[in-house]
């Protein structure tokens, strides 16, 4: 006999805020990327451990109770996350147009900043925009991702860069 392990509170969400209830496409595009970092011992499930659903970013609802308050099972395939101090996950890719949210003058003045290579400062949100134009810049010639996937033959001719 299967016991049932319900949430007191069903809090399941895709991660996104306003934006999911606005863009109106199925599945939602992949707008945003969190990288977190474990300060704690979570190696073992029942820790308190982030719970993801693998595959839920190509669906746009999860099924859940009527009320909130109502004790509800996790969704079917939910896991617990494991991790131990000093690890690190993503979460939720995006399209590389999609700009950070957050101040990184901080990130940048660090010392391990300084020894990422340029498409890694560019994918946590450090790439330099002379033109003040756009964070990921429109020139391919200053885009280091662009750069790197140009030198690897893994960019797509249907989709051109964008021009100054």
């Amino acid at each position: 006999m299967a016991r049932c392990t319900c949430s007191a509170r069903f809090d399941w969400h895709q991660d996104g805020g306003r934006q999911n209830r606005e863009i109106e496409t199925t599945p939602r595009p992949r707008l945003s990327v969190k990288l977190a970092y474990w300060l704690s011992d979570v190696s073992e499930p029942g820790r308190g451990n982030l719970k993801v659903v693998p595959g839920s970013h190509v669906v746009n609802w999860i099924d859940g109770p009527p009320r909130r308050d109502i004790p509800w099972p996790d969704p079917e395939g939910a896991i617990e996350v494991t991790a131990r101090p000093g690890d690190a996950v993503f979460f939720g890719y995006t399209y590389r147009w999609t700009a950070i949210r957050d101040d990184i003058a901080s990130m940048r003045a660090s010392d391990w900043f300084g020894r990422l290579t340029p498409v890694q400062q560019q994918l946590l949100g450090g790439a330099d925009d002379p033109g003040g134009d756009h964070a990921w810049g429109h020139d391919p010639v200053t885009t280091p991702l662009y750069g790197w996937l140009k030198e690897r033959r893994l960019l797509d001719p249907a989709n051109p860069p964008l021009r100054p």
